[in-house]
């Protein structure tokens, strides 16, 4: 098996995977489960964060250049030998968003808009949740439900920082710096989208002027030339006519 043929087959084995990670990651901070429901919650995220493990180890085997592919996946090894960045393996789940792009084309620019709308709201959702997991047990913060956790998150990803809601804990504002840096990689996309789709438009519509320009450059052309060809006729009928003219004795000049 090479390395496109893993990637297919291991694809949706680990969308599913994130999947079950993410609603025992949601179930777990939103319930807080004690005794054997913790427990084996615990052991499903441990299970899937080795899935994961193992599949980074298998893809950097079967690439052709491991160091260069070593180099340019560095932050999923920090994803999978880091504990407290595991959540962020939730990032997996944007290859389900690959089905929408069935409906939207296969335009760079459709793919561009699906993944960082996708890409944002389960970052939103799962910085909400870090959040609220981080900060609910800090006797001084001012995020204490899981609504004002989501309400901070919107807030931060859009840049907007009401400042009505911030991080008290070491964790919770490693927390907030991702997604202030998510929330403006997101306006950067926006915008070079927008402006790539204004530049596109623009660019049609001169390609359309210049059509019509050369065509009706071609048509005035057509009717020099016939006018020309016209003039040239009559210009020799008239030659003709000329030549042909009785003199004063009544005889014809034939010249």
């Amino acid at each position: 098996m090479n390395y496109r043929q893993w990637e297919r087959a291991s694809e949706w084995p680990l969308a599913g995977s994130a999947l079950t990670f993410l609603a025992i990651y949601t179930w777990t901070v939103l319930s807080q489960p004690t005794g054997t429901g913790a427990q084996v919650a615990e052991y499903a995220i441990i299970a899937i964060w080795a899935l994961f493990g193992i599949d980074y180890l298998v893809r950097l085997a079967l690439a052709e250049q491991r160091a260069r592919w070593f180099v340019r996946h560095l932050h999923e090894l920090a994803v999978v030998a880091l504990p407290v960045l595991r959540p962020l393996r939730l990032l997996r789940l944007l290859t389900l968003v690959s089905l929408l792009q069935r409906s939207i084309g296969g335009a760079l620019r459709g793919r561009v808009v699906t993944y960082a709308v996708a890409g944002t709201l389960l970052l939103v959702f799962v910085a909400s949740l870090a959040m609220f997991d981080a900060e609910r047990a800090e006797p001084a913060a001012t995020i204490k439900t899981f609504p004002d956790a989501l309400w901070w998150a919107i807030a931060t990803v859009t840049t907007v920082g009401y400042g009505d809601f911030s991080p008290s804990t070491a964790t919770g504002r490693f927390i907030a710096v991702g997604l202030m840096v998510a929330g403006i990689a997101l306006l950067g996309v926006v915008t070079a989208t927008l402006a790539s789709w204004l530049v596109q438009k623009v660019a049609e519509q001169d390609d359309a002027n210049q059509t019509a320009t050369q065509q009706q450059v071609a048509e005035l052309t057509s009717q020099i030339a016939a006018l020309r060809i016209e003039l040239a006729s009559r210009s020799e009928g008239l030659g003709t006519a000329a030549s042909t003219t009785p003199n004063s004795a009544g005889r014809i000049d034939t010249h």
